[in-house]
Parts: structure tokens; C-alpha cells; sequence
């Protein structure tokens, strides 16, 4: 059991599936229903969890078509060089 929100931990998991790219740009992920049944969780649960991958930029909602994976911007610089400053 994790003290972070279910829906956070739902987040994360799907962000994962963005970063290594099993969810691509431009293509839809699973639905809210989907999601809820696949992870055994609530579906506003499901939907919180989309709710805070937009808020990160990782995915968009386009209405009545379902949410989608973002273009991702480029990778952040390693920490070492982001740090020269």
C-alpha cells in the first residue's frame, strides 16, 4: 500500500507506458471504462488518472473522440548538465 492517491499510482503506471513507448504519440489510450476494469479501479478513478496525465502534458482529450498520446517535447538534459549553471 502506497500513500500516494490511487489515482496518481494510475498516472504513473500509464506515464510509464508513454516514456518507453508501448503508448505512441497521436494514438488513442485505453478508455476510462477500460481502464478501470483492467486495473480494478473506479472509473473516476480512471478518469482522475486522465485528468493528471493532461495536467502533466502527456496526453490530450479531444471531445466525443477520446484522449490521446502527446507529442512529447524532447528530453530534459541529464541532471549534470542541467546543473553547470
Amino acid at each position: 500500500m502506497s500513500a500516494k492517491p490511487l489515482y496518481a499510482q494510475l498516472a504513473d503506471v500509464i506515464a510509464k507506458k508513454i516514456k518507453s513507448g508501448e503508448l505512441v504519440p497521436d494514438r488513442p489510450i485505453p478508455s476510462e471504462n477500460h481502464l478501470a476494469d483492467e486495473y480494478g479501479v473506479a472509473r473516476l478513478t480512471a478518469r482522475r488518472a486522465a485528468q493528471e496525465l493532461r495536467e502533466r502534458g502527456l496526453i490530450v482529450t479531444v471531445r466525443g473522440k477520446g484522449s490521446f498520446v502527446a507529442e512529447q517535447p524532447p528530453i530534459d538534459p541529464p541532471e549534470d548538465e542541467a546543473s553547470a549553471d
